[in-house]
């Protein structure tokens, strides 16, 4: 079986995981410069753009809701007719390592370092100038060059504050194996981040001792939710009373329901994986056509706007200094984070199959 195709069977099985049964996703309608944005777009400093900008194709494993307005910022500022083809990260992987060096896209945008990092492991991604990695810390690039962080997202505990307080949590994920937490824990095991999670698990623990928190885990009967959103929900609710989830779910819950929702962050300061701050990263395609305007995607990616976007929009982390954040984040200096390097996440395929083996699958 030749490399190409290892990797391409090994983002399938995820992508199924990851509900990729589903209609394979469609281009969207072209975002070009002269599209009605959904609300003035920030002053953006850009270089004289040329009297045909051209085009850029992104495939984005990152929902429409969250990055669309950022995406149609930068076509407003550059005149670049931008085209965006929407799906979960996995499904982008897939259409990529089958599609190889025909294919239409510039640009990969990925939900999870593990995603493009399978990306980077088929060689279809070309090295990115030091003018774009030397925007963020050398942790939350690839390793080689490949691909670079956009936002970071913090792997935490949500609780119901009418059972529970802070003070009445494990120090760590293993303390959700014990038997008083039968029935009380809510989960999505085939979302990207949990597969992601459990990869650094992985590599902190080792293959036995990550298969034996998941079995702990799998023993307490969690209730297992499709997506993070649908955890943050049920503990909303009191389905359950604590669920694993990324940080910033919370906050959007909290701007539609206001401070009265009954959910709050926990985060496990331990300096474990159950600690683990994940990236969403992009690359720039090796076979792509519009190379010069994918490294201006990435660098306006990587600006003040775009950054200021996140921070203020979707709560995520920012990752370069000088944008300001919600006084609703823990900030990201503070959190005990372990040592895992990004571009050692790319074996979800490993992670899924573990997940499936030992029963995490609704």
């Amino acid at each position: 079986m030749s490399r190409k195709f290892a990797v391409l069977s090994f983002i399938l099985m995820v992508g199924l995981l990851l509900g990729a049964c589903a209609p394979a996703p469609q281009p969207t309608a072209v975002v070009a410069a002269t599209a009605e944005p959904t609300e003035p777009a920030a002053p953006v400093e850009q270089e004289a753009a040329p009297a045909d900008p051209g085009k850029l194709v992104i495939y984005s494993g990152r929902s429409e809701s969250l990055v669309a307005p950022i995406i149609q910022q930068f076509a407003d500022a550059t005149g670049i007719e931008v085209e965006v083809r929407y799906g979960s990260t996995a499904e982008m992987a897939a259409a990529l390592l089958e599609e190889g060096a025909n294919s239409p896209a510039d640009v990969y945008y990925a939900q999870d370092p593990g995603g493009i990092g399978a990306i980077e492991d088929a060689g279809l991604l070309t090295t990115l100038p030091s003018s774009i990695l030397e925007r963020v810390a050398p942790g939350y690039a690839s390793p080689n060059g490949a691909w670079v962080g956009i936002t970071a997202r913090a792997r935490i505990v949500v609780y119901n504050t009418d059972a529970l307080s802070a003070a009445d949590l494990p120090a760590d994920l293993w303390g959700f194996t014990e038997p008083e937490w039968n029935g009380r824990v809510g989960l999505a095991p085939t979302n990207a981040s949990f597969v992601t999670m459990v990869t650094g698990m992985r590599q902190v623990w080792g293959e036995d001792e990550t298969r034996a928190w998941l079995e702990g885990i799998a023993a307490n009967n969690p209730v297992y939710y499709s997506g993070n959103g649908g955890v943050v929900t049920a503990v909303g609710a009191r389905e359950v009373e604590v669920g694993f989830v990324n940080h910033y779910y919370l906050y959007q819950f909290l701007a539609e329901h206001g401070e009265g929702f009954p959910v709050r962050n926990h985060y496990l300061n331990n300096g474990g994986p159950d600690s683990l701050v994940m990236v969403s990263g992009a690359g720039i395609l090796a076979s792509g056509q519009n190379q010069e305007n994918a490294e201006r995607f990435l660098q306006f990616m990587l600006s003040q706007v775009a950054q200021q976007y996140f921070a203020s929009r979707t709560y995520e982390y920012p990752l370069v200094e000088g944008v300001a954040t919600s006084s609703l984040l823990v900030p990201l200096t503070d959190l005990n984070t372990p040592e895992i390097s990004m571009g050692g996440l790319s074996d979800m395929s490993g992670s899924a199959a573990l997940i499936e083996d030992v029963g995490m699958v609704p």
